[in-house]
């Protein structure tokens, strides 16, 4: 007998009808009995990461349903593991990047716009040279001495 391999989506639904604080007890309970019916198995095991999926929102919260592949191999055991991430999902992870990069492809060519630069000094010496130049007040010497000349 080779090993069989399954993907199956587990209903916990069963387990709401426990008492508020075991939901989480008995959804790991439906979990093997569903197991034990679909699969066949003599033995059980359930991996680390699905008891902390069932687990994650405390014992008073378990999800409705699970998505889980089940292992048996020839002995007849059967492993439960979290399942991968289906197709579906990698569409719509697809499908929502491309959907970011066409919002950031049109915001890039209004973020390109930029104003005119000013034409800058080409070193720091001369812009300050300038700048003292423009504050000083200017003084001409031509002017005083014909002033002079005409009150005489």
């Amino acid at each position: 007998m080779s090993e069989l391999e399954r993907i199956y989506t587990v209903p916990l639904k069963e387990a709401w009808n426990a008492q508020r604080y075991r939901r989480s007890e008995r959804a790991m309970m439906v979990l093997k009995a569903f197991a034990k019916r679909h699969m066949k198995a003599e033995t059980i095991t359930v991996d680390n990461s699905v008891n902390e999926a069932i687990w994650a929102r405390g014992i008073k919260s378990p999800p409705h349903k699970i998505r889980v592949k089940m292992t048996k191999d020839n002995e007849g055991a059967v492993t439960i593991t979290l399942a991968e991430v289906d197709a579906r999902a990698d569409a719509k992870a697809e499908a929502k990047k491309a959907r970011t990069e066409a919002k950031e492809a049109k915001k890039a060519p209004k973020a390109k716009k930029e104003p005119k630069a000013e034409p800058k000094a080409e070193t720091e010496v001369e812009a300050k040279e300038e700048a003292k130049a423009e504050a000083a007040p200017v003084v001409e010497p031509a002017a005083e001495p014909a002033a002079e000349e005409k009150k005489e």
